[in-house]
C-alpha cells in the first residue's frame, strides 16, 4: 500500500498550543485519514539535484496526552513526493517565508499545496484589500504625513496598523488630540501604513470568518478586553459563539469568490459592523478549534473532504 503523506511547513511542533492550534486540528483529521505526518521548518529546506528537500520529522500528533506528539523517524524526504503540503508557518511573512514560497514553486505542478505559494507570495494580507474598497470603511494606504493629518480631519478617529503586521500588534488608535510626532514616528518605524476610519463597533468585537475553498462555512465572534480595541486573541480577545446576518454573509462571499479565483483554498477574513476591515488571512488562518468548541462542527473535517475532492 502506498503511503499518503501530509508534509506541513510550520514553525516547531514542539510549541504548539493544541487546545487553539488549527494546524494540530487539521493533522488530526489527516491521520484520521491515514496519512503519514512529515514536519518541516523553512531552515530544514534544500534545493539539491533538481530536487526539493526538507530535512523532516516523522511524526504523530497524538490526543488527550500531556506530550502530544510522538517523533517516528527522521530523514530527507523529496517534497514532490507528498500527497498535499500544508504551509502553516506563522508571519511576519518576512524574506525566509518569501524564499519557502519561492522554494515551493518548483513543484506545485506536481502536488497540490495549500495555500498555493505564489497566491501567498502575492497576497499581501492587508494591501489584497484594495480589491474590495467598496466593502471597507475608509482606507488608505499612504506614508504621507499630509495626507494622514487630512484623513484625520475628515474622520476624527482613525486607527493606524502596520501593512506587514499580524496578530494585532502594532495597531494604534489615533485621534484630533494625537501629537504629530507619535504618527510620525510611527511612520518612521513601518514606512506605508494601512490608516483606516475607526469604527466603534469594535467595542463588541470582531467577526473571523472561515473560508474554505470558496466556500463561507461559519464565524466566531472575538470580544476585545476592556479598554482594547484589539480583538485578537493572541491580544487577550475572547472568542464567542456568532452567527452571521446577510449583509456579512454577502461581504464575506463577495470576498471569497475573489480568493479562489486567486487559488486560495483557505482563508480567515474579519470583519466589524459588516465591514472588511482589511486583514485576509491567506498565510496560516486561525480558529477553528475555538470554532469547534463553540458551534460543535468540526471544520477540519470539511476541509479534508474539500481537499481531497479538489485533487
Amino acid at each position: 500500500m502506498v503511503q499518503k503523506i501530509l508534509a506541513i511547513q510550520g514553525n516547531s511542533f514542539k510549541k504548539l498550543n493544541i487546545i487553539t492550534d488549527t494546524t494540530y486540528l487539521l493533522a488530526l483529521e489527516a491521520q484520521k485519514r491515514n496519512y503519514q505526518i512529515y514536519w518541516y521548518e523553512t531552515k530544514d529546506v534544500s534545493f539539491l539535484r533538481s530536487k526539493l528537500i526538507a530535512n523532516i520529522h516523522h511524526i504523530r500528533f497524538l490526543e488527550n496526552q500531556k506530550k502530544y506528539y510522538k517523533v517516528l523517524s527522521k530523514k530527507k524526504f523529496e517534497l514532490d513526493k507528498s500527497k498535499f503540503i500544508l504551509i502553516r508557518q506563522n508571519p511576519p511573512f518576512n524574506i525566509d517565508y518569501i524564499t519557502s514560497t519561492l522554494f515551493l514553486d518548483t513543484i506545485k505542478n506536481k502536488v497540490k499545496i495549500v495555500n498555493n505559494p505564489t497566491s501567498i507570495r502575492n497576497i499581501s494580507e492587508k494591501l489584497f484589500s484594495i480589491n474590495f474598497k467598496k466593502l471597507m470603511p475608509p482606507t488608505i494606504f499612504t506614508n504621507n504625513l499630509s495626507e494622514i493629518k487630512k484623513f484625520i480631519n475628515t474622520h476624527k478617529k482613525i486607527v493606524l496598523k502596520p501593512i506587514h503586521g499580524y496578530a494585532g500588534k502594532d495597531i494604534i488608535f489615533i485621534n484630533r488630540s494625537t501629537k504629530v510626532k507619535k504618527i510620525h514616528k510611527y511612520i518612521k518605524k513601518f514606512n506605508h501604513i494601512m490608516v483606516q476610519k475607526y469604527l466603534p463597533g469594535i467595542k463588541k468585537g470582531d467577526k473571523r470568518v472561515f473560508i474554505i475553498n470558496g466556500k463561507v462555512k461559519g464565524a466566531i465572534s472575538r470580544i476585545p478586553s476592556s479598554n482594547s480595541i484589539l480583538s485578537n486573541l493572541s491580544q487577550g480577545g475572547k472568542a464567542v459563539k456568532t452567527t452571521l446576518s446577510s449583509k456579512e454573509f454577502k461581504v464575506s462571499k463577495q470576498v471569497a469568490k475573489v480568493l479562489i479565483k486567486n487559488q486560495i483554498f483557505f482563508a480567515g477574513i474579519d470583519l466589524v459592523s459588516g465591514y472588511l476591515i482589511g486583514d485576509i488571512n491567506v498565510t496560516s488562518p486561525t480558529g477553528l478549534p475555538q470554532f469547534k468548541k463553540l458551534a460543535g462542527i468540526n471544520l477540519g473535517k470539511y476541509f479534508w473532504d474539500e481537499l481531497e475532492k479538489s485533487k
